[in-house]
């Protein structure tokens, strides 16, 4: 199974075992429809738990707000509260990540549309040719 999304938060590696981790996050699919009979465009945000068994040195790059399409399974988590209720939770457990887009962070500078120019004098000139 193939999904795509925005990585919500960074992600964070847990030690399950001695010789065992696991890359835990989540990610943010986007989606749209029409209703029928209707103009409004519906927008809806689905977020799904992740894990990453793989390599734990992966969690370096999964960065809030990083695009990523993911390839693994999806798995289901049954359980008990403490009031007796019985609750589940679906995972979605990747096998390969690819990462599409890395975000924007403070450190990055947009490089200017328009450079000024110096002229013959030395003096700078605000025109864009």
């Amino acid at each position: 199974m193939e999904i795509s999304g925005r990585i919500v938060k960074d992600a964070v590696t847990a030690k399950v075992s001695n010789d065992r981790e696991v890359v835990n996050f989540s990610i943010a699919v986007n989606d749209s429809y029409r209703p029928k009979g209707s103009a409004e465009l519906k927008k809806i945000v689905t977020y799904i738990d992740c894990s990453y068994w793989m390599s734990a040195k992966m969690a370096q790059w999964l960065k809030k707000g990083t695009m990523v399409e993911l390839f693994g399974r999806i798995g289901l988590n049954v359980y008990t509260n403490a009031e007796g209720k019985a609750l589940g939770s679906l995972t979605f457990h990747t096998s390969n990540i690819k990462i599409l887009v890395f975000p924007k962070t403070e450190n990055t500078v947009d490089v200017p549309a328009v450079q000024s120019k110096r002229t013959a004098k030395g003096e700078s000139d605000d025109l864009p040719f």
